[in-house]
């Protein structure tokens, strides 16, 4: 089931998508929220006349550095041999369409088209044979960075945590099993242009790794995303950029970057 959240007349909700061609998609309004039990109330709106939100509203954003060998070498990092995480905030999730802002202390903003697995319940100390069983389903991510910033200061908060740095959507794909997320394709376009194009399964660590090992340190919550880390081919955004990303099997997202306001 892939589900979203979206706003209509000022009413928030979250939906079930229905259909295959983009024009002729519809949501199936859900009582409740999606991280319970829920019923689809039969209640249906076109996507066209609603506006997709982030679908979900994280807690936190962990996120998994130089996970593709390919992009730890383009970088100029070495491989890590246990997984590296960072945080992004709340604060730096948009949605599907939504304006990537290019901050204004910046001078070299990248894309990193990645995969973003998001919590289904309260968990800490997962076992890796439970891993599956925390998991709500897979969404598409951007990892926006600011590379200079990272570069010159090293702790990478201000480089990968300011506001809009952190598109998802655009819904949550739940049908996926961990088998299948662990071998899709990635594929992030610049104005039409093909930029990265990977599979996960070039992770070094897998996503039972990753969760695991956050979750030895930290309670995760319902709605908490994990991002996977990025395939090769990171490059710079310019003002005016529409940036997509693909995943197999979830969908396509995509948004403009524009000059900070």
């Amino acid at each position: 089931m892939r589900i979203a959240r979206f706003s209509i007349d000022g009413n928030v909700a979250f939906g079930a998508v229905e259909g295959d061609q983009q024009d002729e998609l519809v949501l199936d309004i859900i009582k409740g929220i999606p991280f319970a039990d829920f019923e689809l109330s039969g209640t249906k709106v076109p996507v066209s006349k609603v506006r997709l939100l982030p679908p979900v509203l994280p807690n936190k954003v962990v996120a998994f550095g130089r996970n593709y060998a390919e992009h730890a070498r383009e970088m100029g990092n070495e491989v890590p041999d246990a997984p590296f995480a960072f945080f992004k905030p709340a604060t730096s999730v948009i949605g599907p369409g939504d304006d990537i802002q290019y901050p204004s202390f910046s001078q070299e903003v990248h894309h990193e088209a990645e995969l973003a697995v998001v919590i289904g319940r309260m968990c800490r100390e997962v076992p890796r044979d439970r891993v599956k069983d925390v998991i709500f389903g897979y969404t598409c991510a951007n990892d926006v960075t600011a590379r200079d910033v990272q570069r010159r200061e090293k702790q990478w908060a201000r480089a990968k945590g300011f506001d809009t740095s952190c598109p998802l959507g655009p819904w949550v794909e739940t049908d996926l099993d961990i088998a299948a997320a662990g071998d899709l394709t990635v594929q992030l376009t610049v104005n039409g242009e093909q930029r990265q194009l990977g599979r996960t399964s070039e992770m070094i660590h897998s996503i039972e790794d990753l969760i695991v090992n956050i979750s030895e340190a930290m309670t995760l919550l319902p709605g908490d995303v994990i991002l996977t880390g990025t395939p090769a081919g990171v490059a710079p955004l310019n003002v005016g950029d529409e940036v997509a990303v693909t995943i197999e099997g979830i969908g396509t997202l995509t948004n403009k970057v524009v000059k900070r306001g």
